[in-house]
């Protein structure tokens, strides 16, 4: 029989010591970025009623939740996403704060059957919402917050598709397609299967100029030429809107200086029950998956008894880290600056040396073994640490000799 106390579940890992440092300075830099832009944090427990998102049409597959029970019978679940319980916590526990609300988190999720392709079932999101503000600048805020966080976290080559659903379900509206179809097409069109739109179109009888129109939009990309391109299509209200929006966050994004890295792309239609306006992900390359997501979620305030315009992000931080080791721009290990070791009786004045040399920034260790001179030497070139001390028993600090090579 198998003995599993060696090893940890499929889609979990360690995080050893290098890439445990590399990740909490990425978390630092994303925090503090978060800071300067007014986002306040808010920390939800790792464990929600399964009703939290299981509300409405259910804001994520059942299936990918981890499940179990509470000694009362409930149904509890491991956190999904941050934005839900975001949401669940501005429309209770903060329900009295004056809006908008900017609430910004960084904290583990958990999702089952989704690891594989260099996701896990346990990896940590970095997030941003806005809360109570229907105007496209709030989209604006969240996105340039959410590309400025990915640049923060050491990616320089980033890609940004931007859409709106509300184009796609006003032309479904104009056009008076059924439920079925309604329902099918968003997959297609959102993974740019021509083919299949083109056989479900013609199974449907659907007429040439819808046909021409779902074909049209997996395919364009740019940014103001596309919106003008669309232009023609927009024969309802809903859809005039969603490009009227798009042309507003373009130019909010313009006069940020953020444009450069972003397009339209109205083929993204993915969870059209979520997401109820602006959308974006933000891609590099090296890597099959976003790095980030996010969009408007005005539906999902309603599950919480709440009428509140919502836009937010997520940033998965152990994605960053996969795209920076695959790019070759993972930053070196962090490593102490000093080691410290010292003779008999030479203790006290070691400490008060290590105590002087952290007060200045350095990374300095108090030697634990208790080898000498030697032992401290040969234990500094063997982790790579940058100088070794060694305090004599007058007090004396002598610097040993270290190969210039050391950890290499």
């Amino acid at each position: 029989m198998k003995t599993w106390r060696f090893h940890t579940p499929d889609g979990v890992a360690d995080i050893l010591p290098d890439d445990c440092a590399r990740k909490r300075d990425i978390e630092a830099g994303v925090r503090g970025m978060f800071r300067s832009r007014g986002f306040r944090e808010i920390q939800t427990p790792g464990i929600e009623f399964y009703d939290v998102y299981a509300a409405g049409d259910g804001f994520v597959p059942q299936e990918n939740l981890f499940k179990f029970f509470d000694s009362e019978g409930r149904i509890l679940c491991m956190r999904y996403d941050g934005t839900v319980p975001a949401a669940r916590c501005a429309l209770t526990t903060l329900k009295d704060e004056p809006l908008p609300l900017r609430l910004c988190y960084i904290g583990d999720m958990y999702r089952y059957n989704e690891s594989g392709g260099g996701r896990q079932s346990e990896f940590t999101q970095a997030g941003a919402e806005i809360l109570g503000s229907s105007a496209p600048e709030a989209d604006a805020e969240i996105l340039g917050t959410a590309i400025t966080a990915t640049r923060e976290a050491g990616i320089r080559d980033l890609q940004v598709s931007i859409g709106q659903v509300g184009f796609f379900q006003g032309l479904c509206r104009e056009w008076g397609l059924d439920g079925e179809v309604e329902a099918m097409l968003p997959a297609l069109i959102d993974s740019k299967q021509l083919v299949a739109i083109e056989d479900l179109c013609r199974s449907r009888n659907l007429p040439d100029n819808v046909r021409k129109a779902l074909l049209q939009m997996p395919s364009l990309q740019g940014t103001y030429d596309v919106l003008d391109r669309l232009e023609p299509l927009a024969g309802n209200p809903a859809s005039q809107a969603a490009l009227d929006n798009l042309r507003s966050i373009l130019s909010l994004l313009e006069d940020d200086g953020l444009l450069d890295c972003v397009s339209v792309d109205m083929g993204m239609l993915q969870d059209l029950h979520y997401y109820s306006g602006a959308i974006f992900k933000g891609f590099t390359y090296g890597i099959g998956y976003p790095l980030f997501g996010g969009g408007r979620y005005d539906h999902v305030a309603p599950a919480f008894g709440g009428v509140v315009s919502a836009t937010g992000f997520s940033l998965g931080v152990n994605m960053v880290m996969t795209a920076l080791r695959r790019q070759g721009d993972l930053p070196q290990a962090v490593v102490s600056d000093l080691l410290v070791g010292y003779a008999s009786g030479a203790r006290r004045e070691a400490v008060r040396i290590l105590e002087e040399c952290r007060g200045q920034g350095m990374r300095a260790e108090l030697d634990c073994c208790g080898e000498g001179r030697e032992g401290l030497a040969a234990q500094a070139t063997r982790r790579g640490i940058f100088a070794a001390w060694f305090v004599n028993t007058d007090g004396a600090r002598e610097i040993l000799p270290l190969p210039a090579d050391r950890g290499e």
